[in-house]
């Protein structure tokens, strides 16, 4: 948009916008590859054309294109500036770049300086890494006394957008004031852009600027136009209680002083936003606007204060009391207008959702379901389950649904219907529309009936059977979204019965073989539904339906995602036999190897759910044999498919892990064997009582026992270690991996119970910790498992002394019922959703790698350690970091000759701080000491901690050399008291 200026320029101005035209059209691709450049992953491949090169090869080449006499290469190197920050984020090229744009913004004409100015506020995060922010505001600075108000306006807006790092600028903060009083509307806008930068950054400037706009509001003078302008400004006087106070008094008399529509609807929005800011005034505001909403006969008036109810809801729902929630009830009940009923219902769909929902309910005498039964809100709810509009509907559900989930009583029955068939209704509305407001609208109907099956399981089998019905009469967009739900709802509930998984299959087969995304789709998630429905394994006749129906589809994708979900679920016969068919289908090398590992991991499972009792476990032992055969050439085809840029870490660490844990099992099983083959001789009672270690007695098991138990215990701190470092997994991911590591200590502490330490092992320190309602049937089949071998082991450590054959056959049935749940490899293994990494500069740095950092042993060494966030395509989607862990150690590596002893503090350093990224960036110091001559190793370890407090091992490690030379004044004092004991 071009900027305007004076009227009587105005013809200037049209000679001059044809020139800027031609150069608009060499700027504007670039610009658009400049906003997609946040989206492009850190350090990715060359793109655009471009060749890869080095931060300081970059920004020369960048400075060529502002030294050019051409107007369109000057504008082309600005706009590229956002992505040479976003590949190159550290602080020296971000001053020595910003200091540049200074340089042209202060010489350049007014179109270079709008380019400036853009990328400056695209690049908002990185303007804390400037350096020498004092020249970067001079240079700028400059322009603000240019005859041009175009070039003032400019300069205006620049120095607001960088009021996050000059908040208290006097010189700054004057020029604001000042241009507030011109005569051009360009600059006065530019002037009350800065001002509220200004404000919510700086209390001195907020309460200095308080005055001076409540003046001009009030003053006759200002257009109306501008006090509208003016007034969002107040928003940012919640610096201290007084100021806000002041504040909140005047617009109480503005909203009295000027009714307009135009200025109650600005004015209550920054009523609701200060409140909202400074805590104090949010009953109060949320009274004042439900009085509005009530007795303001204007449309528009109501909406803004529905909308700025439903963002009280969202930010403070705790705050809402029943009188509150109520009256937004009856004025939902008595409005003829959809729009504002749909706006009220959302409001109370978002207080449903949380705490204002019970303090509703429970604020009364009486038992929450006798409240929720005659409650205005439910009888809101109930009429709009039925309503011809279909997002009024939803929100109706949502609500009844939210309460029903928020009751603790049972007898809720008629609510519980009253939710089931408004879900049931306003589905079959919905699933005949392909429109994206009728899906969003079904998504959540579907979600809705997920929370109803989980919090009400006894509801669940209704549900389920309505889907499986609705399934036939549906288009493919609804059936694919159906059948999401369905698979939700079975991975909760095992509640898919043979009878309706063959539904579920009689609808795989009528699927058209059309190779549209719909169809393909909808292939997909019928077959995670079967998967899901199948605890017992598939059977051959929907393994044979199943690949026909797959041969006839063109599409690899889908296969492969079939595939993955056959593997998510246990179903390894299936999966290894698509796997299989997918390896002549692959476009790469890297892909040839990754689908072959898969494959022959998944044969290596199969061959455990195989497993067969016997007498000697000798099968047992034969089909791990096997299974580590197929893991072991997996993990070869896997290692081969890793490359630099997927180096597939997780991957790699789980399943080396997991070939650990198999051979532990086959020799604990082994071990448990040797009793018979190798029974204690007749004089290990006589060792035991001579050695007054009565697990003598037991023989030789007794020792192999103890390595077994320090085996497990290795395997589960392994599973730990991948559990901390997996900091982008997702939940179920990790639930996959605690679950492995509590396997292992449930054998270990079997091993001690039953024969090392019967006395001393504590039952309930083997408690294992887990979600009180499983997630998956894997994570069922597992706890099942661990507490019927608790059980079994007490009993036996109770009732027989140790070493029995009792013993060892809990442990070989332990060991064979954990091997027999087909192991699930969970999404993190295919798929990475969230992308998280950190990238740490240190300094001094050496000037080649090879060569270390000289410092003196009487000085010590600062150590500044900076480190940018780099995230994915979806930044916090399952944790966010709160702050990262730096630790510093060092060790002294070769020492050279020292004739005085060192005390050993002094040869190591082991320093931790904890830092706050601010913007994705974080910047400490750590002081070093090396007084000991000779070379140490500096070792930087990087770790996150999450908003939860948790820790996890993310890295990098970073090490640098650093050699400690001997300081001159003690080197010529040795030299001098040698001399003297050669003297003497």
């Amino acid at each position: 948009q071009i900027p305007r200026v004076f009227p009587d320029a105005r013809l200037l101005w049209v000679i001059v916008s044809v020139t800027v035209q031609l150069v608009l059209l060499n700027v504007v691709i670039v610009y658009n590859q400049m906003s997609l450049a946040p989206n492009r992953p850190f350090l990715a491949d060359a793109g655009y054309g471009e060749q890869e090169l080095d931060a300081n090869s970059a920004l020369m080449e960048l400075d060529k294109g502002l030294r050019s006499g051409k107007l369109g290469e000057q504008c082309e190197a600005v706009v590229r500036f956002p992505r040479l920050f976003q590949k190159y984020p550290f602080p020296i090229l971000i001053n020595s770049a910003f200091l540049k744009l200074a340089d042209v913004f202060r010489v350049g004409n007014n179109f270079l300086r709008l380019c400036v100015l853009k990328v400056t506020q695209q690049s908002e995060k990185h303007l804390e890494k400037i350096l020498n922010v004092d020249e970067f505001v001079k240079r700028i600075f400059s322009v603000i006394h240019s005859n041009d108000p175009v070039a003032r306006a400019m300069t205006l807006r620049l120095l607001g957008s960088l009021a996050t790092i000059i908040p208290e600028r006097k010189n700054a903060h004057h020029s604001i004031r000042q241009s507030l009083d011109s005569h051009d509307n360009v600059e006065v806008e530019a002037a009350i852009f800065a001002a509220a930068n200004f404000s919510a950054q700086s209390k001195d400037f907020a309460a200095g600027i308080c005055n001076k706009v409540i003046e001009m509001i009030q003053g006759l003078a200002t257009p109306v136009d501008l006090k509208i302008k003016l007034i969002p400004i107040l928003q940012y006087m919640h610096h201290d209680a007084n100021l806000a106070s002041s504040t909140r008094q005047l617009l109480q008399q503005l909203v009295a002083s000027y009714p307009s529509t135009k200025m109650v609807i600005v004015t209550l929005h920054t009523f609701t936003l200060l409140a909202a800011s400074s805590l104090v005034d949010i009953p109060k505001q949320i009274q004042l606007l439900l009085q509005y909403l009530k007795d303001d006969p204007r449309k528009a008036v109501k909406r803004l204060t529905i909308h700025n109810l439903n963002y009280l809801a969202k930010k403070t729902p705790h705050m809402w009391t029943r009188e509150n929630i109520q009256v937004l009830c009856e004025f939902a009940l008595q409005t003829p207008y959809d729009s504002l009923k749909l706006g009220t219902l959302s409001a109370l769909s978002t207080l449903s959702g949380t705490i204002a929902v019970k303090q509703y309910l429970y604020s009364v005498p009486g038992s929450a379901a006798a409240s929720a039964r005659s409650a205005e809100l439910v009888k809101l709810a109930q009429e709009c389950c039925y309503h011809s509009n279909r997002a009024i509907a939803v929100h109706g559900v949502t609500v009844l649904t939210n309460i029903v989930a928020s009751c603790q009583e049972n007898d809720l029955l008629p609510l519980e219907q009253d939710a089931v068939f408004g879900l049931e209704s306003l589905l079959l509305l919905c699933s005949q529309d392909d429109s994206a407001g009728t899906q969003s609208t079904l998504k959540t109907t579907l979600r809705c009936m997920v929370k109803l099956a989980r919090c009400r399981p006894h509801l669940s089998q209704s549900v389920v059977e309505f889907l499986l019905t609705t399934l036939h009469v549906v288009q493919d967009s609804a059936r694919i979204l159906m059948c999401h739900c369905l698979a939700a709802i079975a991975m909760q509930l095992p509640i898919l019965g043979d009878g309706m998984l063959g539904d579920v299959l009689e609808m795989y087969k009528m699927i058209g073989r059309s190779a549209a995304n719909k169809q393909q789709e909808l292939l997909v998630s019928l077959a995670t539904v079967i998967f899901v429905g199948s605890h017992a394994g598939l059977s051959s006749e929907v393994k044979t339906v199943i690949k026909q129906q797959l041969e006839n589809v063109s599409n690899g994708w889908t296969v492969y995602r079939i595939a993955r979900q056959a593997s998510r679920m246990g179903n390894h016969d299936m999966a290894a036999e698509l796997y299989q068919g997918l390896l002549t289908k692959v476009a790469s090398e890297h892909f040839y190897f990754w689908m072959n590992s898969l494959k022959e991991f998944s044969c290596g499972e199969q061959c455990l759910v195989e497993l067969q009792d016997d007498s000697d476990y000798s099968s047992a032992l034969s089909c791990i044999a096997e299974a580590l055969k197929f893991y072991h050439r997996g993990i070869v085809s896997l290692t081969a498919a890793s490359t630099p840029l997927n180096p597939l870490s997780f991957q790699c660490e789980f399943v080396k892990i997991r070939i650990d844990t198999l051979q532990a099992f086959s020799q604990l099983i082994c071990t448990c064997n040797s009793l018979k083959t190798s029974p204690p001789p007749a004089i290990a009672t006589a060792v035991a009582l001579a050695s007054g270690n009565d697990l003598q007695r037991c023989g030789r098991i007794s020792h192999q026992m103890k390595l077994c138990m320090e085996e497990f215990r290795n395997l589960a701190a392994l599973y730990s270690n991948l559990y901390q470092s997996s900091f982008d997994a997702d939940s179920a991911t990790l639930r996959n991996v605690e679950l492995q590591q509590q396997s292992c200590l449930l054998i270990a502490h079997a091993i001690e119970a039953l024969i090392l330490d019967p006395e001393s092992a504590s039952f309930q320190e083997s408690i294992l910790t887990g979600a009180t309602q499983a997630d998956s049937e894997y994570e069922r089949r597992m706890m099942s498992v661990f507490s019927t071998v608790l059980e079994k082991v007490e009993i036996l450590s109770r009732k027989y002394t140790p070493v029995s054959y009792m013993h060892t056959i809990c442990l070989c049935d332990t060991v064979i019922a954990l091997m027999k749940i087909p192991l699930s490899f969970q999404r993190y293994f295919f798929q990475r959703l969230q992308s998280t990494s950190i990238k740490l500069a240190l300094s001094p740095s050496p000037r080649l790698p090879s060569e270390p950092i000289t410092v003196q042993s009487n000085q010590q060494l600062t150590l500044k350690v900076e480190g940018v966030v780099q995230h994915g395509s979806k930044p916090g989607l399952f944790r966010k970091i709160q702050s990262v862990c730096l630790n510093v150690s060092s060790v002294l590596q070769t020492k050279s000759a020292q004739e005085f002893k060192v005390p050993i503090d002094n040869m190591t350093n082991e320093l931790e701080q904890k830092v706050e990224p601010h913007n994705d960036y974080f910047s400490t110091q750590f002081l070093l000491n090396f007084s000991v001559l000779g070379t140490h190793v500096v070792t930087v370890e990087a770790s996150v901690v999450d908003s939860s407090g948790i820790i996890w091992k993310t890295g990098p490690k970073t090490t640098m050399a650093i050699k400690s030379l001997e300081d001159p004044y003690s080197q010529q004092l040795r030299l001098q008291q040698q001399q003297q004991q050669q003297q003497q």
